[in-house]
């Protein structure tokens, strides 16, 4: 014989309970179930919500006919109207009951927790009279059962105690007398031993069915609710979380104190005691397998079973000398808290025995506040306590796991995942037991730190990056087609996801929590997305406090540099091609990287350099591999190494500037590539790589162009400046040619010392090969002295340099 218990949303409407009987018609058979149902979805909360109303005397009536109306609807929608008579008049009488109770309370403005526990009953009652009557169109044998009068309590309401010796002998007795019927009984509910109205406390309907469970023992004891067994962690949080198949009452019974509202704490207890399974099923997925807490649950691969959460939580610290050495000093604290009903979640106490952390609901810190003052108030007044201080909006995140005592390593891969999220830690807990790390921080914190936590943990999934992008020019719109085209592989071969999240250019800005779709974001900015702010665009990220974000700066501006370091401080890694914050003031740039360093994330600027080639990354990999720069040379510049490829034969200077041009590969005006300013930035940015504190005057630049090119006043004037000083580029041209070598403007950094200059190289030099708009570099060093290593490729346009981006921000993905 099974134990079926629905919940309220497997009761809340028509469609519901059909479902709810299609699942019994396949339950029933040779020996019946038990149905435990709770109240229809809603009406406790209603009830609460009518009983303070006429406790303030507030209106209560417009709840009441809801609730009435609710039940009333759907009588009439699934009962023919001939049977529907005597159903209607039992609820009829249910509430003018509840309504007479509801008015003595509104006349004398006081509500007992008796009285609390008799208007909350008729949750239960109600939906139970309603479903039994409903389920006889289909099993004659269906009968309402009032719990109350079957389990039997202390007198302590709102969270009564079991007797549960009585309770047992008069559930087997009822239930021997009844076996023949299908049994409708009433969760939550039970009677104290003169007969008045107690619960079991918010959840009680599953402890109602692991009570009559463990008196008939039951074969299973099944909790029927609107998800997929227990997950991973709330699916609220983590879209990503997943049904786990298996878990053991202590692991079931960890995750449910801590915040899983799947089921209720004390329902484990009765069960755990007679080793009755219990299985999470939906109601609206019948053919889930669910998930089975059980005794001797298979050994998972996992290393923990779920995450776990408490929203709201209080903490108060008790410090001071006179906790120092003091035997009997925490028991007479608890034992204060437990005689007063304050119910502690999580204790921490320092090793030095100084102070003592412990975290109770919002609702009972002043209430232990209060009690910790008056009972050490001699203490308090010695100053051997300080006075005790309680901070609130905080939060509770667990993980929780068998598999924890046998893994090395979990606590670090917890704190790692926080950490690089930034996420501060304001309290640690663990048992000996080793099922359970829990952790206190910030409410705030807490949707970012579930998500950062259930990613390094759940590596079979895919972890997410959440990108916020500026820049909608030809870098930033082919990074977003090559996200669109590799999503397919990246989640194959790297188990990696990448989401964008925001994006903003110098017109419009648009942000969406839920991610944008990449194939329709030009439309969505265009039409849906706000006036463009840099720093809102900025705060609405940092509000979003999502876990593994990236900020990825697309653009050539100098705006967004300012917000580089406050980005760095908020745990968010920054991925750019602008290089304007790197080549500016020195500080700065340390800046930049000691925000980086401290906060845990990352700062790549790879496609600063070379576009999409392996610079920077070769010059860190060399240096921390113990390898010495003796001196690095450089072509990074593909317009002017396009222009001096090309500059050859008849063809004169001005006119292969102006090829370049057309062809993209110079900006507006050419003057900004040929006066090697950024050239000197990409230099300048190498050098402080390498380990020098070099600043923008400290690069030597011999200009390749005559004063009166550089000094035109627009860039037609340009061009007939050019075209004036064609013998200047003639002579520099045949001189190359006739010692059988070529032009290239070079950028050494040696001892120290950085300078671009115009050169002539021969076939020994490796640049003299150079084609196209390629960059190259060469790096000599104490390995590479004889033959230097050459890094050679696509130094300019949208494809290479997004591809750089895009291989920037998979590196961060790989922490």
């Amino acid at each position: 014989m099974n134990i079926l218990k629905f919940g309220g949303t497997s009761v809340g409407s028509a469609q519901s309970i059909s479902a709810l009987m299609d699942i019994l018609k396949k339950e029933t058979g040779v020996e019946n179930p038990i149905v435990v149902l709770s109240a229809m979805g809603g009406v406790t909360n209603t009830l609460l919500l009518m009983a303070e109303n006429a406790r303030s005397g507030a209106d209560y009536a417009d709840q009441l006919k809801e609730i009435e109306t609710k039940h009333f609807e759907v009588i009439r929608a699934l009962l023919p109207a001939g049977a529907q008579n005597p159903v209607l008049t039992k609820l009829k009488i249910y509430f003018n009951e509840l309504e007479d109770i509801l008015q003595s309370v509104y006349t004398l403005r006081e509500l007992s927790l008796q009285t609390k526990d008799l208007i909350l009953s008729y949750g239960e009652r109600c939906s139970n009279v309603m479903v039994s009557h409903i389920a006889r169109q289909y099993f004659a044998n269906s009968v309402y059962v009032d719990g109350a009068e079957l389990i039997k309590t202390d007198g302590n309401f709102g969270q009564a105690k079991v007797n549960t010796q009585l309770t047992e002998t008069l559930i087997r007795d009822f239930y021997e007398s009844n076996k023949d019927k299908l049994l409708f009984v009433t969760g939550f509910i039970s009677s104290n031993e003169d007969g008045r109205v107690t619960t079991l406390g918010r959840g009680g309907s599953d402890y109602t069915a692991a009570i009559w469970g463990a008196a008939l023992n039951a074969e299973e004891i099944q909790i029927w609710t609107d998800v997929d067994g227990m997950l991973t962690a709330d699916p609220r949080i983590v879209k990503k979380a997943f049904s786990l198949p298996e878990l053991s009452y202590i692991e079931a019974m960890e995750l449910s104190y801590f915040g899983a509202k799947v089921i209720y704490p004390p329902t484990m207890t009765p069960a755990f005691l007679k080793k009755i399974p219990i299985v999470i099923k939906n109601t609206f997925n019948v053919d889930f397998p669910g998930t089975y807490i059980k005794h001797g649950a298979q050994a998972s691969s996992l290393p923990i079973k779920g995450i776990s959460s408490i929203d709201e939580i209080s903490i108060l610290n008790l410090s001071g000398s006179g906790m120092v050495g003091k035997a009997g000093f925490s028991g007479r604290l608890f034992s204060l808290l437990s005689r007063e009903q304050v119910n502690v979640v999580l204790i921490t106490q320092s090793s030095s025995e100084h102070s003592i952390t412990f975290a109770v609901k919002p609702t009972d810190a002043l209430k232990a506040l209060a009690l910790i003052s008056k009972e050490f108030e001699l203490e308090l007044q010695a100053r051997k306590l300080e006075y005790p201080e309680v901070e609130n909006g905080l939060s509770i995140l667990a993980i929780v796991g068998e598999n924890m005592k046998r893994t090395p390593g979990i606590s670090g891969r917890l704190f790692s995942a926080l950490g690089r999220n930034g996420v501060n830690i304001r309290a640690i807990a663990q048992g000996s037991s080793e099922y359970n790390i829990s952790v206190i921080l910030s409410r705030a914190d807490l949707s970012k730190a579930v998500n950062a936590v259930h990613d390094a943990f759940y590596s079979d999934l895919k972890k997410t990056l959440n990108i916020f992008c500026l820049g909608t020019g030809n870098i930033g719109k082919t990074l977003f087609q090559q996200l669109q085209n590799q999503m397919p592989f990246l989640a194959k071969n790297n188990d990696l996801q990448v989401k964008v999240m925001g994006v903003s250019n110098t017109r419009k800005m648009y942000l969406n929590p839920d991610g944008i779709d990449l194939t329709t974001w030009e439309n969505v900015l265009e039409e849906q997305g706000d006036k463009a702010d840099l720093g809102e665009f900025i705060k609405q990220m940092k509000n979003m406090n999502l876990a593994n974000c990236v900020f990825v700066d697309n653009t050539a501006s100098h705006n967004p540099i300012q917000f580089y370091l406050d980005v760095l401080q908020s745990s968010i890694s920054v991925v750019t091609c602008n290089k304007i914050g790197n080549s500016a003031e020195y500080d700065q740039y340390v800046a930049f990287k000691e925000a980086a360093r401290k906060h845990g994330v990352e700062f790549y600027y790879e496609t600063n350099v070379g576009a999409g080639l392996p610079i920077i990354r070769t010059l860190k990999d060399l240096m921390l591999s113990g390898d010495r720069i003796a001196s690095i040379e450089a072509i990074l510049s593909g317009t002017i190494s396009y222009i001096f490829n090309n500059f050859k034969g008849d063809r004169l200077f001005h006119e292969v500037v102006k090829e370049a041009q057309d062809l993209g590969y110079t900006e507006p005006d050419p003057r900004d590539d040929l006066n090697g300013k950024d050239f000197m930035r990409k230099m300048l940015i190498l050098a402080r790589d390498a380990g020098y504190a070099l600043e923008e005057k400290d690069v030597a630049i011999e200009s390749m162009l005559p004063a009166a090119c550089l000094a035109a006043n627009s860039v037609a004037d340009f061009y007939q400046e050019m075209e004036k000083n064609a013998a200047h580029f003639e002579n520099l041209k045949q001189e190359a040619a006739k010692n059988n070598k070529v032009l290239r403007y070079i950028g050494k950094l040696e001892d120290g010392k950085v300078s671009i200059t115009l050169q002539m190289v021969d076939d020994s030099h490796p640049f003299y090969m150079l084609s196209g708009s390629d960059n190259i570099i060469s790096f000599i060093t104490d390995r590479y002295k004889e033959r230097p290593l050459v890094v050679k490729g696509p130094g300019a346009g949208a494809e290479v340099t997004a591809a750089g981006v895009f291989a920037d921000i998979i590196n961060v993905g790989k922490r």
